[in-house]
């Protein structure tokens, strides 16, 4: 018996663009802005309840998510996605506050890496991480989103 993890997907429209939201059965694996429209979906219940919940957010009636999360990552990438999971929804921080944060205060660069692979794009909120010098700093969905992404939670 082969043991094949079933993945499912979903989109959902933004005042960012399109976002596509990935499941496994254990929880959601990707949320990314794409330019595609023409994704062929397979909806689960969670990826339902992550689209429902990226509304809100967009809507402003939600500050914090209630999702099942099952990013893959190495230990360090997982200890930093989880340190950005406690900057609070209208603040900002910066990559030597992250470093500090989960005890490597050397690891600014280490940090920034591991920001720019979080998988798990407004839900993880690698958006609230700018430069010491209060710069908006390198996003992956493209600074002019993380701009829109701070704004909306009155952080700029």
């Amino acid at each position: 018996m082969h043991n094949e993890t079933r993945m499912y997907n979903e989109t959902t429209n933004s005042p960012c663009g399109l976002v596509e939201v990935t499941a496994s059965e254990k929880g959601i694996t990707a949320i990314r802005f794409t330019e595609s429209d023409d994704i062929a979906e397979t909806p689960s219940a969670m990826t339902s309840q992550a689209c429902a919940q990226l509304q809100e957010y967009f809507a402003g009636k939600r500050t914090t998510f209630e999702l099942p999360l099952a990013a893959a990552g190495t230990a360090f990438q997982q200890q930093v996605w989880q340190a950005l999971l406690t900057i609070p929804y209208g603040k900002t921080c910066s990559y030597g506050d992250i470093a500090r944060a989960i005890g490597n205060p050397k690891g600014v660069r280490a940090v920034g890496l591991a920001n720019g692979k979080n998988p798990l794009a407004i839900v993880v909120p690698c958006h609230r991480v700018i430069g010491a010098n209060g710069k908006l700093t390198g996003y992956a969905g493209g600074l002019n989103r993380k701009q829109q992404l701070l704004a909306l939670e009155g952080a700029l």
